[in-house]
């Protein structure tokens, strides 16, 4: 049989190396487990292989000097093998105290009470809507990725809210929608660890950091607070560089937009503004808020305040910094209830009680995978590999040399490489700081400075992974304006803004911490040096 008389296939669109990458990296990302599977798979791979190295005495001499915590009378930190008699007793007798005292649960779920009090009354809502309809035209882009940066402080809520409602505004703005959405899909995703306020995320991301620097100091602890000075100016560096990014590459490639590619009525569409009942919901909130924080200054800034070291008579170390939670709980709950009274959508304590429920019923997985989480942390301790790979690591930086501002660039690349196939910011930092942690203080680097620089890592790649637990959402919303809108399409409108993020938090990062000597948090030291006893 002959070719002749067929009308020819017409060939499909060729396709550029960078779109066969991604496709690669969401293939790649796609065999991954679900995070929970992979914990207990990484828990049971932990005993078995700690049986294994402990056979061939898998070793590392202990930097420690002598009559540090911990150190052994030799000075050699030899695996212990959980894959035995006593090793199958441990995790039996400790199963249920790994998870119940793990450093992230508790703290996280207290938070998210006071947080879910303010989301489910309205006021979060509320006030993102107030913040970008209230913006000028001129400083609209700006406030949007702003807004984004900020609305992480209520977890999902940007993803919701935001990133549609920006993409209404700049439409009605005759704008094109893609770019109001990608702003504000910046600002909440690719901005994900900056804010001006200490949120959930702070206490998870300190309780995996705190368990991992305790395989090499089981006294040091990472506060919530530890990260707060260097997000808040991150937050500014990033609300910048977004509305760069957006007016100055995204918006002008995107070109002028034609409503006829819409697949729904644009013509249906609108953003409710505030009313006056919101409006005086806002300022009872405000003025709530208001009240909050000059009680809390009068307990810590003069040196009578009852929340101040009750032995130096300082901050360092004082009720104030190690219950932090309870005041990120309280100055999202009492705004929230005021702002829940004054117009309407919470008049009793069983409204209060059901905000509270619904935010925690929510969190069910994250228990789940708290749980798992818990026990290959704890596994991973006891054996003692994560010491040794830890030595070794640091060991083999220093060997080349790679230490300051360009071991961090590696460093936050690699964090950013490997959220693309692992989108869960508790769950990477789960797996990557019982090494990287203790690798990093070996050589000389506080927690808190680590956590600062895998922040960065973590965020800069949200936007261009579908990994990322929203990015389906996003693709959704995105089709609304644009019906051949595909997964090549969103990646390559959002990869300026991760490339843009990456370089320029990157150089916030080297100057604040290795230029000008700030430290990245309250009390928060920049190297760490081991110390006896």
């Amino acid at each position: 049989m002959t070719n002749a008389g067929r009308t020819p296939v017409p060939a499909g669109p060729k396709r550029g190396w960078f779109t066969r990458f991604l496709d690669t990296v969401e293939w790649l990302g796609n065999l991954l487990p679900h995070p929970v599977t992979l914990f207990a798979l990484f828990a049971v791979l932990v005993v078995v292989g700690s049986g294994v190295a402990a056979y061939f005495d898998f070793s590392a001499v202990d930097p420690r000097p002598e009559g540090a915590a911990g150190r052994s009378a030799d000075g050699i930190i030899r695996v212990v093998s959980l894959f035995s008699v006593d090793g199958l007793q441990r995790i039996i007798a400790n199963l249920v105290t790994n998870f119940t005292s793990f450093p992230p649960l508790g703290v996280v779920l207290v938070a998210l009470l006071g947080v879910s009090i303010a989301e489910h009354s309205g006021l979060i809502s509320a006030a993102m809507r107030g913040l970008v309809m209230g913006a000028s035209k001129r400083m609209v882009t700006v406030t949007i990725v702003f807004a984004g940066i900020v609305s992480n402080t209520a977890s999902e809520l940007g993803y919701v809210v935001l990133i549609p409602m920006a993409a209404v505004i700049f439409h009605s703005l005759g704008r094109h929608p893609l770019a109001g959405l990608a702003a504000a899909f910046a600002g909440v995703s690719g901005g994900y660890s900056a804010n001006l306020f200490i949120g959930t995320v702070d206490p998870l991301l300190a309780g995996f950091t705190t368990s991992a620097a305790n395989l090499i100091d089981p006294s040091y602890n990472v506060g919530p607070e530890a990260n707060w000075y260097f997000m808040i100016a991150s937050t500014f560096v990033i609300a910048t560089l977004g509305a760069i990014v957006t007016e100055k590459i995204v918006e002008p490639k995107l070109g002028k937009y034609n409503s006829d590619e819409a697949s729904i009525d644009l013509g249906a569409q609108q953003l409710d503004k505030l009313t006056a009942r919101e409006r005086l919901g806002l300022k009872g909130a405000g003025l709530a808020f208001l009240l909050l924080a000059v009680l809390l200054a009068l307990s810590i800034v003069p040196e009578w305040g009852i929340l101040r070291n009750p032995e130096t008579g300082g901050v360092p170390d004082s009720p104030f910094l190690k219950g932090i939670v309870v005041f990120i709980f309280v100055t999202f709950a009492i705004p929230g209830f005021v702002y829940g009274k004054i117009v309407g959508t919470m008049n009793t304590d069983r409204d209060v009680i059901n905000a509270m429920s619904k935010s925690i019923g929510s969190m069910g997985l994250y228990i789940v995978l708290v749980f798992f989480a818990a026990q290959f942390v704890a596994f991973f301790g006891w054996s003692n590999m994560g010491a040794i790979f830890a030595v070794k690591g640091a060991t083999a930086l220093q060997e080349m040399g790679l230490t300051g501002p360009l071991l961090f660039v590696f460093f936050i690349a690699m964090c950013g490489f490997v959220n693309l196939m692992l989108g869960s910011a508790s769950a990477q930092w789960a797996i990557t700081a019982p090494i990287f942690v203790p690798m990093l203080m070996i050589v000389g680097y506080s927690p808190e400075v680590i956590q600062a620089a895998y922040r960065i890592g973590d965020s800069v790649t949200n936007v261009i992974t579908p990994m990322m637990s929203y990015f389906g959402l996003i693709l959704a919303v995105a089709a609304r304006y644009k019906k051949d809108m595909g997964l090549g399409t969103l990646i390559a409108t959002m990869l300026p803004y991760s490339m843009v993020f990456f370089i320029g938090w990157t150089i916030l990062f080297i100057l604040w911490v290795f230029v000008a000597g700030f430290p990245v948090g309250p009390n928060a030291p920049t190297y760490y040096e081991f110390s006896a006893g």
